[in-house]
């Protein structure tokens, strides 16, 4: 938006001044809509959408994408890939910008005006059959724990063993991520002691750096980690369930360009390499400029 937080307050209290409505529910810590303020954000996101739609209309005529962008991206990828990926994307298509949100409930897509959204095995809720999920790829997810947490619980011999472990899951919606790996020819869900559950697969992940347990994590977010010796992959000889890397998108039966070439340049990057994200191992981003 380019305004500070200070600044956005003041313009909110003023809109609320000019409608005779309070707009927000205020506490020390959160903001929520109230009913009138919901009214309006509806409102207002229709004539976005609508000046998105008139955009593309005439951005169609040519082809070339304009406009803005909205991402929702999970917190773990944003930094770690989608800034190489935003990178070429803008210097390509300098006529559009992009906001982006980093969140693990990419599901969530219409009711916050996002463009596209990236996650990891997510599929639409009956509630949003108007999305559309377009696989990406996949990447491999690998059991792994802290030396620390280790040394002091001991390593696991085999799957039963995880029953006596703390194990960090990822949580989505209230539902728990399950953990299936293949034994004698199916698949079978370990059972291990769930008492720190996270929405987050970064806090996840900073989670299994602390020694707090043993975590499922994509092998492109923990690849730099077990190089260094920070994590240690447990039962490697596991085979585990691939996560699907995927991108949502409302079904609007033409797609503006801006989103057309985005979910190309996805499926270039990420999906034409027939291997997800286990090509693009993240390393640390550099700046053009400082490169």
């Amino acid at each position: 938006m380019g305004l500070s937080r200070s600044a956005a307050g003041k313009a909110v209290t003023r809109l609320e001044e000019r409608l005779g409505a309070r707009l927000l529910n205020r506490t020390t810590r959160t903001l929520s809509l109230t009913d009138e303020g919901r009214v309006f954000y509806d409102h207002g996101l229709q004539i976005l959408t609508s000046v998105d739609e008139a955009e593309a209309s005439i951005a169609g005529q040519s082809g070339v994408p304009r406009g803005v962008l909205r991402l929702a991206v999970p917190d773990v990828f944003g930094p770690l890939v989608g800034l190489p990926l935003l990178d070429k994307y803008l210097r390509t298509w300098p006529d559009v910008q992009v906001e982006v949100s980093l969140t693990d409930r990419p599901a969530e897509l219409l009711d916050n005006g996002f463009d596209v959204a990236i996650g990891f095995g997510a599929t639409p809720s009956a509630a949003d059959s108007r999305l559309i999920t377009r696989v990406i790829g996949s990447d491999k997810v690998l059991l792994c724990a802290s030396p620390s947490y280790l040394a002091e619980r001991g390593v696991p011999r085999e799957i039963a063993d995880l029953a006596a472990h703390d194990c960090l899951f990822f949580t989505s919606r209230g539902q728990r991520q399950a953990w299936r790996f293949r034994s004698g020819g199916g698949w079978i869900k370990a059972q291990g002691r769930s008492r720190l559950r996270l929405d987050s697969g970064q806090a996840v992940r900073d989670a299994a750096l602390a020694g707090l347990g043993i975590a499922l994590l994509p092998d492109f977010l923990i690849a730099a980690d077990l190089t260094a010796g920070r994590l240690r992959q447990v039962l490697p000889d596991l085979e585990t369930d691939d996560t699907k890397i995927v991108a949502l998108y409302s079904d609007k039966g033409v797609l503006e360009p801006r989103v057309r070439c985005f979910i190309d340049l996805l499926l270039e990057e990420i999906g034409g390499q027939g291997q997800g994200l286990r090509g693009l191992t993240p390393q640390p981003y550099q700046n053009r400029e400082s490169s």
